[in-house]
């Protein structure tokens, strides 16, 4: 054999056991082998908050973030094109009587004859921004620190 072919083939065993080796210490950030299959949680997690209205506002932690639902949302039912039951409380009509934080304007647009501000259907979907909160163990060490001061 001459000088390059071997040189070559010893480059490759050398690559492919490197390769090898490396592979082998791969895992993921739950420290699970990384071919292994994900489990399923032993039980779900509950969400913080229980009755509406019983519990203040959740602080966000950036100026644009979409409030947090402080409270339980496991007896609401599904948001449909004929009910939503988020309107219930927060809607223009409703919020005062509810004692609940009004929708934002964001949300809002005026009927086709102009007399009347109703929710924009492509703000309708409540729960896409809108999530609750989950009392869970991070899977990393986290030490982000929000740009919002808390409200007194």
């Amino acid at each position: 054999m001459n000088r390059t072919v071997k040189a070559a083939v010893a480059a490759t065993l050398v690559a492919v056991v490197f390769g090898c080796a490396q592979y082998g210490g791969v895992s993921t950030l739950r420290g699970a082998d990384v071919a292994a299959s994900d489990k399923a949680p032993e039980t779900s997690k509950e969400y913080e908050g229980k009755k509406p209205g019983l519990q203040k506002p959740i602080a966000r932690t950036f100026s644009t973030q979409p409030p947090l639902v402080p409270h339980a949302v496991a007896n609401f039912d599904e948001i449909t094109v004929a009910e939503n039951q988020c309107l219930e409380c927060h809607s223009l009509e409703n919020y005062r009587k509810k004692n609940a934080p009004k929708m934002g304007d964001t949300h809002l647009v005026f009927s086709k004859d102009g007399t009347k501000k109703m929710v924009t259907m492509d703000r309708y979907q409540c729960n896409t921004c809108h999530v609750p909160q989950v009392d869970a163990k991070p899977l990393v060490e986290n030490t982000f620190v929000g740009n919002v001061a808390p409200k007194q």
